[in-house]
């Protein structure tokens, strides 16, 4: 049955009062209980349809369509019982919706950023350069994608951080997807002094690439020689490793690097520095002092006093 509209004219507050009493009055049990089923049975039903139409798709597609086709489904299924609440209380929706596009339009000038927002979201959400679940570095921050909402993403960091990054920063900026592919490579930067065979460095480090089971020999391993450094000659160790065992890998391969050497006895040096006071100056006096000689007592002589407490040679005999 259909109810009179309620329409407020601007007659008084004494009309509006009587309009609205006529309005209750119109207001039957069956209209009463038709808008509270729908309120309080079709809510709880829109909101478990969303939630399996998001499991579903996430399962069979990924965790970003899910929440995308969850919140889809959850917001027609709420815009769709206000309007059967508001038709069955009376309500005219002809003066609701021109008095919604006007508010929309002053709502759009006035939040420009929250539509430029709203644009950039569906730009994630068509390019997808990243997903729910993903490792991705912006500027300074990097964590684990937890949504992709149409205002924000949501990160959380490796010590637990809560970071919100509107859409249209991750649009203008440089985003670095660190878990897009299923392997990533851990580089080592390794160095060995100058004495040693770079051919059995080479055997070293490709011995214990095989000895770790979390690297994989597919991709195979690359040792590239950097060059020579101010103390050790520079290589490159890289192995690749699946994308949940790149950290743990990461740790155990220094260590294995470390063990491995000390075991084959090549040398990770430190860094040397040699004193040149120039051809033109005096050399440093040097005294080689024994055991037990008191250290602490005994003072390098300079060139002038060692010089000067040389020994004269021997006169030459004269011969008769």
């Amino acid at each position: 049955m259909m109810l009179p509209s309620l329409v407020l004219q601007d007659s008084g507050s004494s009309d509006e009062a009587n309009r609205l009493m006529e309005w209750l009055g119109a207001i039957d049990a069956g209209t009463l209980i038709r808008t509270a089923a729908w309120l309080f049975i079709g809510l709880p039903i829109a909101l478990a349809i969303s939630r399996w139409a998001r499991a579903w798709v996430a399962h069979n597609a990924n965790p970003q369509r899910g929440l995308i086709v969850g919140k889809a489904i959850w917001y027609a299924g709420l815009l769709a019982i206000i309007v059967t609440v508001l038709l069955e209380l009376g309500f005219s929706l002809t003066p609701l919706l021109g008095a919604a596009g006007v508010l929309g339009v002053a709502l759009g000038f006035a939040s420009q950023t929250s539509v430029s927002n709203v644009i950039s979201g569906f730009f994630l959400m068509g390019e997808q350069p990243f997903v729910v679940g993903d490792l991705i570095e912006v500027g300074t921050h990097r964590g684990v994608v937890q949504s992709i909402d149409m205002i924000s993403v949501k990160l959380r960091t490796f010590d637990n951080r809560f970071i919100r990054i509107p859409n249209e920063t991750l649009v203008k900026s440089e985003v670095v997807n660190v878990t897009r592919y299923p392997i990533r490579r851990v580089d080592v930067l390794v160095g060995v002094a100058y004495k040693e065979d770079i051919d059995h460095v080479r055997r070293v480090l490709l011995e214990v690439a095989r000895a770790n089971p979390l690297c994989l020999m597919e991709p195979e391993p690359i040792i590239l020689f950097q060059g020579y450094g101010e103390s050790s000659l520079d290589f490159k160790f890289g192995v690749w490793a699946t994308r949940e065992d790149f950290f743990k890998l990461k740790n155990e391969i220094h260590r294995d690097i470390k063990v491995a050497f000390d075991r084959a006895g090549i040398e990770i040096p430190f860094p040397h520095r040699t004193l040149y006071v120039g051809a033109q100056t005096d050399p440093f006096p040097v005294r080689i002092l024994s055991e037990t000689t008191d250290r602490s007592m005994a003072a390098p002589p300079s060139p002038v006093e060692t010089e000067a407490n040389a020994p004269e040679p021997d006169a030459p005999e004269s011969t008769p």
